[in-house]
This record gives structure tokens, sequence and C-alpha cells, in this order.
């Protein structure tokens, strides 16, 4: 059963922006921490952002002030807004949430090409 579910990828011009949604409402455990996470093409998983229970949040500087990560608890969903995009943002897109045990979604694709 799958139990994170990500969506609003898609194909966007470069300088475009898309907002991804994770959500993990089939989740009954107390979700600490979400995450997000990319898999580029022949490149190796990559941390994205992260948000805490508590509403700390992380951004990799390389993508701080393009990429932005929000959530709401109560909804056991969060979200990456994903601005300015570039071609070499173009990945698959994977939400994960950590609780009693780790929880992978199966991943949205983004393009980024003109």
């Amino acid at each position: 059963q799958v139990q994170l579910v990500e969506s609003g990828g898609g194909l966007v011009q470069p300088g475009g922006s898309l907002r991804l949604t994770c959500n993990a409402s089939k989740i009954s455990d107390t979700i600490y921490s979400m995450f997000w996470y990319r898999r580029r093409p022949e490149k190796p998983r990559e941390l994205v952002a992260w948000l805490t229970r508590e509403g700390r949040t992380y951004v990799v500087p390389d993508l701080q002030g393009r990429f932005a990560i929000s959530g709401d608890n109560a909804k056991n969903t969060w979200f990456l807004q994903m601005n300015s995009l570039k071609p070499e943002d173009t990945a698959v897109y994977l939400c994960k949430a950590d609780a009693a045990t780790v929880y992978w979604g199966q991943g949205t694709q983004v393009t980024v090409s003109s």
C-alpha cells in the first residue's frame, strides 16, 4: 500500500515554477521530519530540503533562494515550492517521512526544458 504520494510534477520551461505536494494522510504514525530528495539522471539521490514537525526547515545551500519547503501537520501534507527552475533541476523528486519507521514515496517527475 502506497502511503506517501507525491504530485505536482510535470514539464516546465526554464525560469518557471512548480509546487510539489507530498500527501502522507494514510500514515497514522506521528511524523517527526519530512524530507524532499531528488534523483537526477545519472546522479545519486540527493537531499533537497527537510522540515521538522516543530517547523524547522532546511534547504540545501545550492537551492536556497529558489526552493522552499513547507507543510501542514494537521493534514500530514508538505510542499516543495520550486522557482526559477533550471534544466539541471530535472529529476524525479521523492518525499520521505521519518516516523516510527521510514516511509518513501514513489516520486514525481520534474522536467525543465524549453
